[in-house]
């Protein structure tokens, strides 16, 4: 299979052998799971999600979890198999893959968290889990707090608008004594080297991604998953990890009678557009050596040739 890529980087020509492990990462609503599924049913392949929200189960439609007809086309692996209310990290997710890369079917990973790829193409510190109460001290602490309270070293290399990855590293210096950066240099051989994958970034103008964003939130309360939000509202929390779903905590919030819904669709999409921009600047700074592709195409699959080496 060869695909052609074009944009940001120069023309080239992306040659996938049947068997090599395939990685596709990009901002949200960029096609991602589309390339993926294309690849699974001319090559074949199992789909590995590397999404950090599409792990739980509960919120199918607003995290676009694969629909009963995509996971009749290719087998899928690692979407909605943890409990709505259980945390899950990136050390969990390279325990529950470990085994897959193994398996008699090439993987192709496919997802929009960069921390996921990075640890499995770099490799992962063996930090110690976190005790609940030094966890729940870490929930009660401000933001810039968090943030002052970290070394230079850790605080050049993590996002810091992101509060969950900032608490992180503050949880890990408190319950170990030692930074993060510290854990980080320190780091064991990778799972899978990038090396000896063919890993593609998608990507696209800001504008084509927004109307994208939109189209699909719209489709997604055509699909029920207001109806979804209903569902969990019971068990809703937003401490849990999967309340974290873009979408979920407007939608309960209209339940809720705290927005109507039309408040609710514009904050979902909103926040769905900083989430693609902070994915965007993620890419770009971390994959250089990926092949980036295009997705703001009529369709995606124009720039697929395929053919068996």
């Amino acid at each position: 299979m060869a695909l052609v890529a074009s944009g940001r980087y120069r023309m080239q020509m992306i040659t996938i052998a049947p068997q090599t492990p395939v990685l596709i990462a990009g901002p949200t609503a960029s096609g991602k799971s589309a390339l993926a599924l294309q690849i699974a049913q001319r090559q074949g392949g199992v789909i590995i999600n590397a999404d950090a929200l599409q792990v739980f189960a509960g919120w199918q439609v607003l995290t676009a979890r694969p629909s009963a007809a995509d996971l009749a086309r290719a087998p899928h692996a690692l979407y909605g198999h943890v409990p709505y209310d259980a945390a899950y990290s990136v050390g969990h997710w390279l325990r529950d893959l470990a085994p897959l890369l193994q398996g008699p079917a090439r993987p192709i990973i496919v997802g929009g968290t960069g921390l996921n790829f990075h640890a499995l193409t770099c490799g992962l510190a063996d930090i110690p889990a976190t005790p609940a109460a030094i966890r729940a001290q870490a929930d009660g602490i401000a933001l810039p707090d968090l943030i002052a309270a970290l070394d230079d070293a850790t605080r050049a290399r993590i996002d810091l608008q992101n509060r969950m990855r900032v608490q992180r590293a503050w949880e890990v210096a408190r319950a170990t004594g030692r930074s993060l950066a510290a854990w980080q240099d320190a780091t064991p051989a990778p799972l899978l080297p990038l090396a000896a994958t063919v890993a593609i970034t998608l990507d696209a103008p800001k504008d084509w991604l927004d109307q994208r964003i939109a189209q699909r939130f719209d489709a997604m309360l055509d699909m029920g998953a207001l109806e979804e939000a209903r569902a969990m509202l019971p068990h809703w929390s937003a401490a849990h990890q999967s309340a974290k779903a873009i979408g979920a905590p407007e939608l309960i919030a209209h339940l809720q009678g705290a927005m109507t819904l039309p408040q609710a669709r514009d904050a979902a999409i909103i926040a769905s557009r900083q989430y693609a921009k902070r994915q965007r600047t993620w890419f770009r700074a971390r994959h250089q050596a990926w092949h980036c592709l295009r997705a703001d195409q009529a369709d995606i699959s124009a720039t697929v040739e395929f053919s068996e080496i």
